[in-house]
């Protein structure tokens, strides 16, 4: 997280960690728990009737449905994360068969996007490094399973990839330091910020092109930050059609997870289940060379950060 900052800030960190959000200590010099809390949290099931899960070292999906009814903002706040901190995967029945894993968690109020946040995804887009971080919204109903299809949308032409790390809220965050915002995450997960060029690119505002329905599939899991110790040495990877397209690692951002965290709760109130997407790396379709390559239907694209998972989608039409 770089140096502590401040007096302002070092007291801040001494109030925050006597407070209850501390919980959410990540295995930095300043985590006071010692336990291993380590958690990849799901929810499988058909689409609209979940339920909650935990993933074993497995990888098998076991029932949490009798231990808690949803995974959601509640559910993710530093107590309820360490109350099922205790819970053994082993203890939990296994869910038989191969279930469909839905979105991570519920509740999601807000659905941020960090944009031109590699230097060298900055330049295959033709735009230069940015100053600061590039903020736009993707609307909520756009998100989806990690395995759920991608609906091309109608007068689509230029559909597009983008593997991300998605940052999870897990506490109230106002006008936070960089120093202190890693403790307001919950977790992490991945995230394919689905793109349509063609209508991001139609005026200064990339809104319409990032929130088409099916544009944000998150997941498979959410995964703690005392998994995830460090956010910014995460490989990320992109095929289409078990070709690679993307490759590259969080430790290349021009803006880090917590300056992110930090920056954006300059300008509006994060709560528990919002999240951030924080930017793609090099590779994505409308940077190809010598010509643009866009997603058409029957495509496959199949994706993952290590640590977090994978992620795998088919492109259909619009059914209308």
């Amino acid at each position: 997280m770089g140096c502590l900052g401040t007096v302002d800030d070092i007291t801040g960190i001494l109030v925050f960690l006597a407070s209850d959000e501390s919980l959410f200590a990540t295995g930095s010099m300043y985590s006071i728990d010692g336990g291993d809390d380590d958690m990849k949290l799901c929810r499988y099931g058909k689409d609209g009737f979940e339920k909650p899960g935990m993933i074993d070292a497995e990888g098998r999906v076991r029932d949490l449905s009798k231990v808690i009814e949803s995974i959601g903002p509640k559910e993710i706040s530093p107590r309820e994360l360490k109350m099922l901190s205790k819970v053994k995967p082993e203890s939990l029945p296994v869910v038989a068969g191969n279930p469909r894993l839905g979105v991570p968690y519920v509740g999601i109020g807000k659905f941020v996007a960090i944009g031109l946040n590699y230097s060298d995804h900055a330049k295959e887009a033709g735009q230069p490094i940015p100053s600061e971080p590039v903020v736009f919204m993707k609307a909520t109903t756009c998100i989806s399973g990690a395995y759920d299809n991608v609906i091309q949308p109608k007068n689509s032409t230029k559909l597009d990839w983008e593997v991300e790390l998605g940052i999870v809220i897990g506490t109230k965050a106002q006008y936070v330091s960089e120093a202190k915002a890693l403790y307001h995450v919950a977790g992490y997960c991945v995230v394919n910020d689905v793109s349509e060029r063609a209508f991001q690119l139609q005026s200064s505002q990339w809104d319409k092109g990032k929130g088409c329905d099916s544009f944000g599939p998150m997941g498979p899991w959410l995964v703690t930050t005392d998994e995830i110790r460090d956010p910014q040495v995460l490989d990320l990877w992109l095929d289409v059609n078990g070709k690679r397209m993307q490759t590259g690692n969080t430790r290349t951002m021009i803006f880090s997870c917590a300056q992110i965290v930090s920056y954006v709760s300059q300008f509006m109130t994060l709560l528990p289940g919002d999240i951030i997407t924080t930017g793609t790396p090099a590779g994505v379709g409308l940077g190809m060379k010598p010509e643009p390559e866009f997603l058409k239907v029957g495509d496959v694209m199949t994706l993952g950060i290590k640590g977090l998972g994978e992620q795998k989608q088919k492109v259909v039409a619009w059914p209308g």
